[in-house]
């Protein structure tokens, strides 16, 4: 089976980072196929940014599709542009943070997502509420910018350390969910240091959708994830109209 591991930002070492994860835990008969958005913020950090990644994630599965992926992996812990992708494609799409809160609550009961800029911490906690989980789930932010998490020379992993504590003190939590894909690298450091489950999203996205594949399982096409309708679209978006886009 292909899986197309999108990183919806376009810093191409984040998607290295996320690729290395992902094969980590992948099958044998699995290939992961780890892209760069081609258009698109540096980083994603809030809302603004999350839109103006859409389009060019979109376009990263539509090309996917057309050389036979069986699954797509959207590498931002935002979920950027998820419906959408799911109204788009005919393979399975999945989330980051939705497979790592969903694979979280199998092994605890009370956890906390630790995630990067304030800014990103409210709509985290919208998504924790629309997966069900905000009665055992809290969301914390380190505040440090995504890119950080790549410099060296930064005190990026000094401060997730702290904030993984307070976690664990204040908010009795019995896991941690890392909040940003560019964490991935950290998993197993972090799981020894502090003696707990540590969750990289990408790793567990990987393998919901190794299973779903396995299960011959697809997104239902009526209803909200319909196929797209037919209209035209004006302007520098025409690329994007319904249709157009999976056969251009």
């Amino acid at each position: 089976m292909r899986i197309l591991i999108i990183n919806p930002n376009t810093t191409a070492s984040m998607t290295a980072t996320i690729a290395d994860s992902a094969r980590r835990v992948a099958g044998r008969e699995t290939e992961i196929v780890a892209v760069t958005s081609s258009m698109g913020p540096v980083s994603i950090e809030g809302y603004y940014d999350e839109v103006f990644a859409i389009p060019g994630l979109l376009k990263e599965i539509a090309a996917g599709e057309k050389e036979g992926i069986d699954a797509v992996v959207i590498a931002c812990f935002d979920d950027t542009g998820l419906d959408a992708a799911r109204a788009l494609a005919d393979v399975p799409v999945i989330g980051i943070c939705e497979a790592a809160v969903s694979a979280t609550a199998f092994i605890a009961q009370k956890f906390t997502v630790v995630t990067t800029m304030e800014r990103s911490r409210l709509p985290l906690e919208h998504l924790v509420h629309r997966y069900g989980m905000s009665s055992r789930c809290k969301v914390r932010a380190a505040d440090i910018p995504v890119l950080s998490l790549e410099d060296p020379n930064s005190n990026a992993r000094d401060r997730l350390r702290s904030e993984i504590a307070l976690a664990l003190k204040e908010d009795r939590a019995e896991a941690i969910v890392l909040g940003c894909a560019g964490m991935a690298d950290l998993t197993a450091e972090l799981r020894l240091e502090f003696g707990v489950p540590v969750v990289d999203g990408v790793a567990a996205a990987v393998k919901q959708a190794e299973s779903l594949v396995t299960l011959g399982l697809s997104t239902a096409k009526r209803g909200a994830y319909a196929t797209p309708i037919l209209k035209p679209y004006r302007g520098m978006l025409e690329v994007f109209e319904p249709g157009r886009l999976s056969s251009s």
